[in-house]
């Protein structure tokens, strides 16, 4: 498999967050941590959830950081956040959260910061976070910011959401996908930090209502 073009600088984000997460400043090498994780994203069985989708979260946690309390356990979860996925399973954020957990103390992460990665991670089920909750208003806000794309790039994600469920008949996947953007639509507000509310929010539910549209739901 071919070295994604964002591997470099993906590598060097990562170092960076490391080194400043540390407790005590020292510990293993993360450059083999970066490595499977990014053997994880570039699964072939991955058609949206890809180290494109890596990069784009990490760079809109990065312009949401000031929102948030802990801007670098945002980025860890980011990392971790869909690290496991099979499209065909349903425990797929537990189980990456469980990968954090592994993985953050090894490197010399304290537990009350590998605590919250997990916790970021585990609420990306529903992307609900609650009030007043700030970095899981900043890593919800960054991983729907693809709702708010443009046509084009928003029937690009659609089309590539379908080919990862490829395996589930039309019908099937049509009432699942139905109601996912019911769910999405059903939220008081999609995007919870001020600036995403600001850029995102009306586009994404036009988008949203539109593929519920097309889906004929």
């Amino acid at each position: 498999m071919s070295e994604h073009p964002s591997g470099p600088a993906l590598r060097t984000r990562w170092r960076e967050t490391v080194v400043r997460a540390r407790a005590e400043g020292a510990g293993p090498d993360p450059g083999p941590y970066a490595d499977d994780l990014l053997r994880r994203w570039s699964e072939p069985q991955r058609r949206y959830h890809t180290v494109d989708h890596l990069v784009a979260v990490l760079d809109h946690v990065d312009a949401l950081a000031a929102h948030a309390e802990d801007a670098d356990a945002v980025r860890f979860a980011a990392w971790f956040h869909d690290a496991v996925y099979r499209p065909d399973r349903s425990e797929n954020e537990e189980r990456s959260a469980h990968l954090a957990e592994l993985a953050l103390p090894e490197l010399g992460v304290d537990e009350a910061r590998t605590a919250e990665v997990a916790r970021l991670v585990r609420l990306t089920v529903g992307h609900d976070p609650a009030p007043g909750d700030r970095d899981g208003e900043v890593l919800c806000d960054a991983d729907l910011a693809v709702l708010a794309g443009s046509p084009h790039d928003y029937a690009l994600y659609a089309a590539a959401v379908r080919q990862e469920y490829a395996f589930v008949p039309d019908a099937a996947f049509h009432e699942g996908r139905a109601g996912v953007l019911r769910q999405l639509l059903g939220l008081p507000r999609l995007f919870r930090t001020p600036l995403g509310y600001e850029r995102w929010e009306a586009v994404a539910r036009r988008n949203l209502t539109t593929e519920l549209e097309l889906l004929g739901a």
